[in-house]
């Protein structure tokens, strides 16, 4: 085992080949292509090939293939398998010594929950969600969203699903991810990323931290088209949203352990739900 973990490790020990390992952390449960990983790190393709082949030959990377594509993702078992050597052996078994500090007890507690929606541009998919946990999850959460660009507005169709769909507009507004890192900032318990580019960025760990989630989406503001089709990307968008937080509401979050939580919210975000109005 001790063979293992000192290759594993070495192969993390290279800069640009941890930075690979860290994006495909950041994207858990998904599976990514490798020309994305490579532009979203400017990493020529030839070299990116050969930092991924490193990695899966390490087993902390597997590789799938769909069509023409190479696609990769974490190999969270032997991930999961090397944290516990290196805390189990060199750290004695003794996790307030290796392990990060954590707020409250193994369970959350019977409070409202603050849960924090994160988007690059808090326009529409991370207004949906705020929106749909707000009425799903009734008195249970605290419910937040932001975005990572500087600035940005609510999308006039996103507006309209919302209204439309019977939702509280009047209480939404567009902000940036630094107002919930400031002394003032509520103490969050859950952040989702809902985009791919909003989890592909670097960002500073959150503090207690929180369960941590990536349900990645098609950006319906990418659309084009005429007005109804655009309009369609919108509501399959927020359709695809509400099925994921049915999902996470019906979980029964004061009972279960931080370990039961994460490997929940994994599993949500790897699931394919169907597009519902």
């Amino acid at each position: 085992m001790i063979e293992k973990v000192i290759d594993q490790l070495a192969i993390l020990g290279h800069p640009q080949r941890i930075t690979v390992f860290r994006m495909l952390m950041r994207r858990f449960p998904d599976t990514v292509p490798a020309g994305e990983l490579a532009a979203e790190l400017g990493i020529k393709p030839s070299t990116m090939s050969n930092y991924l082949n490193a990695l899966q030959r390490s087993g902390l990377v597997k590789q799938e293939r769909s069509g023409t594509s190479l696609l990769y993702s974490i190999e969270m078992k032997n991930v999961q398998q090397m944290l516990d050597f290196l805390i189990v052996d060199c750290c004695r078994g003794r996790p307030d010594l290796c392990m990060p500090s954590t707020k409250g007890s193994d369970t959350m507690t019977d409070r409202k929950f603050n849960v924090l929606f994160i988007c690059v541009g808090n326009s529409a998919r991370s207004i949906f969600a705020e929106s749909l946990l707000r009425e799903i999850g009734g008195d249970r959460f605290n419910v937040y969203s932001a975005g990572t660009w500087p600035f940005s507005e609510l999308n006039p169709f996103a507006m309209q699903v919302l209204q439309d769909k019977g939702h509280d507009t009047s209480v939404l507004r567009s902000k940036n991810v630094s107002e919930f890192s400031g002394p003032d900032a509520p103490d969050l318990d859950f952040v989702f990323t809902v985009c791919n580019q909003a989890a592909n960025e670097e960002c500073p760990a959150w503090e207690g931290q929180p369960i941590s989630g990536h349900w990645g989406m098609v950006d319906p503001v990418k659309t084009e088209g005429t007005d109804a089709e655009k309009s369609l990307a919108f509501q399959n968008a927020y359709g695809a949203l509400k099925r994921r937080i049915q999902a996470f509401t019906s979980l029964p979050v004061e009972s279960l352990d931080r370990i039961a939580l994460q490997s929940a919210v994994d599993d949500i975000g790897r699931a394919s739900f169907e597009d519902t109005k």
